[in-house]
């Protein structure tokens, strides 16, 4: 029986105003090539680096956030090799001296956690040219190493997920995939009986999907190959998105020899100059304390506590609005307040392309609406219709309620009347219901819910349909 053996390397830009060792912005969305350049990130003669101190300090609290260990004294390496991305022929990177080393996460070990400059940015046009971009050029690069403790794809999603999700908290870097602000590469091989297999490396997967389907894939591969008795072959290979498979790229005995040696332009970094206590005092509520927290305090489901962790605006207006919420709540108005937000105030948000910041109500709208319900002034029908118009306009619920009159019917004696129309108007459920089809019942509730637009007291409605009904 083979066992997967899975490490990863995962690389994140950093969230700077400027790049990694020159005053040039740091601007993903800069759309005109080789415009934020200048002689220091492109290589020239004679110019020299000076170190970003942000992202040195956005490596070191996430060292601290994964519980590492921060190194006494650290240095930059130059890394020699030569590829039409890389300007200066070399890339300043980390070798021996890392930032951080050692700390976890979802049950994995970490090697290192190191600093780097990123490379140019490649495209290729319809032509026989390669044009290239030197915008990224010179952006801090942040790489982390695990050791190989992961046997799946799915754990290895788990494990670059709420990676991601700890960069964003620390607001460190967007992380975003899609934009190749977050590179992940997997080494894998298949061990049997502790005997060690041969290694291969997957490059560049953009998406925890493709992530998790390469690594998947590669072990059935290399399982196929060696219990045809073959060889796995030392190589580095690719994710092909639309064969969905992985294709062999280089032999690893075309891999290059960087030839690291100390970086001569910049000197070693004493670690001790930055102050660490408050670095650490300064680390917000990682996720899985939040996890914890949520659960802990209003009585959700780690499910439902990962819905809220994965969007922390989110989980700011949920929390804001239970402040808000009658004085006797209990768990269930929790859980009332959970799914009207991720469920109906999602949707609407999706519907208009817009994220919870941009909503023109506050939380306490939200907890407005939950009351309401509780207090049996509106139905969930109508606190949807409210939800609604509160996205549309910003109004508030009781304003909304009053000019739309849209409130709760809970006269007895007004819905028993319609309950009797109903009732004769419908003689073939009635006798479907003598007979005991529950949904004739739904029908009729359906039917005196649309006669009364949808604002009568469904507790009521329930009770006086049981009550004619078994006349």
């Amino acid at each position: 029986m083979f066992k997967p053996v899975i490490g990863l390397e995962i690389h994140c830009e950093l969230k700077t105003k400027s790049k990694m060792f020159c005053g040039c912005p740091n601007n993903s969305d800069e759309t005109r090539p080789n415009f934020n350049v200048c002689p220091v990130c492109l290589g020239h003669p004679g110019t020299l680096p000076v170190i970003n101190q942000k992202a040195v300090e956005s490596v070191l609290k996430l060292g601290l956030a994964i519980n590492g260990e921060i190194s006494p004294i650290s240095r930059f390496d130059r890394k020699s090799y030569f590829y039409s991305d890389l300007p200066k022929g070399y890339q300043i990177s980390q070798y021996k001296q890392p930032f951080v080393e050692g700390g976890g996460l979802k049950g994995v070990k970490i090697t290192r956690i190191h600093l780097e400059e990123d490379t140019g940015a490649l495209s290729h046009d319809k032509g026989n040219h390669t044009l290239v971009d030197f915008n990224r050029a010179g952006v801090p690069l942040m790489e982390l190493v695990t050791e190989p403790d992961i046997k799946s794809g799915e754990e290895a999603v788990a494990f670059a997920k709420e990676l991601q999700l700890i960069l964003r908290y620390l607001d460190i870097s967007e992380a975003n995939m899609e934009k190749g602000q977050m590179r992940v590469e997997v080494n894998i091989s298949l061990s049997q009986d502790n005997e060690m297999g041969t290694k291969v490396e997957i490059k560049n997967l953009n998406s925890f999907k493709a992530v998790k389907e390469a690594v998947d894939y590669e072990i059935k591969r290399q399982s196929e190959v060696l219990e045809a008795g073959e060889k796995i072959i030392h190589e580095t290979r690719g994710w092909d998105d639309i064969k969905r498979t992985t294709v062999s790229q280089r032999g690893k005995e075309q891999a290059h020899d960087y030839r690291y040696f100390p970086e001569p332009d910049l000197p070693p970094l004493d670690l001790a100059e930055f102050n660490l206590r408050e670095l650490k005092d300064s680390l917000p509520e990682l996720p899985e304390e939040k996890r914890i927290r949520l659960s802990r305090n209003y009585g959700l489901t780690s499910a439902q506590a990962d819905i809220l962790v994965e969007n922390s605006e989110a989980a700011d207006h949920f929390e804001e609005a239970a402040k808000k919420l009658d004085k006797k709540k209990t768990a269930a108005d929790y859980q009332t307040l959970f799914n009207y937000l991720t469920s109906d105030i999602f949707g609407l948000m999706a519907e208009k392309k817009i994220g919870i910041k941009e909503l023109k109500f506050p939380p306490s709208g939200t907890a407005e609406v939950i009351n309401l319900i509780g207090e049996n002034k509106i139905s969930s029908r109508i606190a949807k219709d409210v939800l609604k118009e509160m996205v549309e306009t910003g109004g508030a619920p009781s304003l909304i309620i009053e000019s739309k009159g849209l409130r709760q019917i809970s006269d007895v004696g007004e819905i028993e009347n319609v309950v009797k129309k109903i009732i004769a108007e419908n003689p073939k459920a009635v006798e479907d219901y003598k007979k005991g089809k529950e949904n004739a019942l739904q029908f009729l509730i359906g039917q005196a819910m649309k006669k009364l637009k949808g604002q009568a007291n469904p507790d009521i409605l329930r009770k006086l349909f049981g009550d004619c009904l078994s006349k």
